[in-house]
Formats: C-alpha cells, structure tokens, sequence
C-alpha cells in the first residue's frame, strides 16, 4: 500500500506510539485522523501533522461515531485504522483499585471493538487495513500485569477472529506486539514503588525499553504492507513460537521477589491507571468536537 494520499483513522493518538506513528505516516504522505483524550495535546499532534483531531473516548459509542463520521465527512472515507488507544494500572489483582482494573479492560479491549466495528464499514468500502495494537504483555504474563495482560491478549484473539471474518471483503487485519517502549504510560509505571523494581529486575532484554521511534518505523512498514503482525523489537515474533512456556518461566523468576512485594502493595495503597493517559482516561468522558 502507497500510504500517499490515504485516510488513516489513529486513536489513542495524543502521545507515545499513536503520534509518533502519526507524524510517520503524514511524513509519507497520509491524511490523518486522530482520534482520542487530552483534546489540546491532540490538536496540536495534528497541526504538526497536518491532520483534523477528533476528541472522543473510544469506550463510548456515541462520542466514537460521531467523530468517526466526522472523519469521513471530512477526509471522504477511512482507508487505514490503527487501534492502539490503551492504558495501564499498576497493581495485583487482591489489592489493586477495583475501578482502575475494569477501566484498563474497558480501554484496551472494548474500546477497540468499538472502534474497529465503528470504523468496519468504511474500511470494508476501501478494502482497507486494520492494525490491532496488542502487546508482549499478551504473551508473557507478569504479576502486577494482569488487567493489561488480559486485556491485550484480548485483543490478540479479537483481531485473529476478524482477519478470517473480513478477508474475503478485501480487509486485512495485522495485530502489533510491542515490548517495553519509552512511552509516558511507561516510564509512569516505572516510578511506582512496587512495580517499577519488579519491571526492571526483568532478566535480559525482558526489562529493556525501545524508543518509540522504533516503533513509528515498524508501523508505517506494517501499514505499507498490510502485514498480519508486526513485532517490536523482532525478538518478540520469536518468543511468541514459546509461548506454552512463558507462564513457567514467569512462575520461576517471581516467587523470591513475590512476598514482600505483595505486602507493600497492600500496604501502600498506590494501585491505580498510570501516565497522563491513563489520568485522561480516569476522568469522565470529554464532550465530542
């Protein structure tokens, strides 16, 4: 696909992966449409684009289809979704805050099935592209992880069923795995007293953080050939062959760690979404503009 020229719909596109990706994909010549929270901050992700910003939360129906028509009223159609709105809360699952947990779900989850089912009859009249933005977390399954883990696996399994449902309407789906990207969502995470260490005490490259950069270039790649997968860093496709070991893996590295980490959780009482997005995301919906 020659993106020139092409409609290409990002939410979550504020900040971190959604605007990189964005400027990358309007380099190339793409009109884009970004969709998401922190309404200043995407307007002006799209000036620098030069794109339209649509303020919308991705779990609320009528906000979402009122900017996705809004996208089409103005660009003509949608040629390209790239579903990558989501956010992250730290915490275990018999002490984190209740309401975060379901809203990291609500986000990452149901709020791409709102998106990709809003946005499907456009890409099907383009025989478009759509891009799920899943996640390492999918695969591997840390502890302090588990709404997001949940939740992208999720999605994982969401965009599989698609491709085989649209393929035959000339859509084609790819789902994105991402490891730890030097994100805000991120490196928010990593200021938290209790999960922060646990992420950086990772063995190997399972603790290192990528530029977000990395991830713009394999994107705009993924788009260009509507790839099924697209992997950042590669080693993360391979891991993926090894994924029925991953869970005891996970389960050998954790338990000297495990015990006085829960105690401070419970303890501590910091569970909650993370970043600025996720703060976006904690607020009561923004009126649609």
């Amino acid at each position: 696909m020659d993106v020139a020229g092409k409609v290409v719909l990002i939410t979550g596109a504020a900040r971190g992966i959604g605007a990189e990706v964005a400027r990358r994909l309007a380099a190339k010549g793409a009109k884009v449409a970004l969709v998401g929270l922190e309404g200043e901050q995407l307007r002006e992700v799209a000036e620098q684009c030069g794109g339209r910003a649509w303020e919308a939360d991705v779990t609320d129906w009528d906000a979402l289809e009122a900017a996705v028509a809004g996208v089409v009223e103005h660009f003509g159609g949608i040629d390209v979704l790239v579903a990558n709105a989501g956010v992250a809360a730290t915490g275990f699952i018999r002490s984190m805050d209740r309401a975060a947990f379901e809203r990291v779900v609500e986000v990452n989850l149901l709020g791409v099935w709102r998106t990709v089912r809003t946005c499907l009859p456009h890409l099907v009249a383009s025989r478009g592209y759509c891009l799920v933005v899943s996640s390492l977390a999918a695969i591997v399954h840390i502890p302090g992880n588990a709404a997001y883990s949940a939740a992208k696996a999720g999605c994982e399994a969401f965009a599989d069923s698609l491709r085989a449902e649209v393929r035959h309407l000339g859509v084609d789906v790819g789902v994105a795995y991402f490891s730890w990207i030097s994100t805000d969502m991120v490196d928010s995470a990593d200021e938290h007293p209790v999960f922060g260490p646990l992420r950086r005490g990772m063995p190997g490259l399972a603790s290192k953080k990528y530029p977000v950069s990395d991830v713009g270039r394999a994107v705009v790649r993924a788009v260009e050939r509507r790839s099924k997968a697209v992997h950042v860093p590669g080693w993360v496709g391979g891991l993926k062959l090894f994924r029925a070991f991953t869970p005891a893996v996970v389960a050998r590295q954790t338990p000297k760690s495990m015990a006085a980490a829960d105690r401070e959780m419970a303890a501590a009482d910091t569970s909650g979404l993370v970043g600025p997005g996720g703060t976006a995301a904690g607020k009561p919906p923004a009126a649609t503009s």
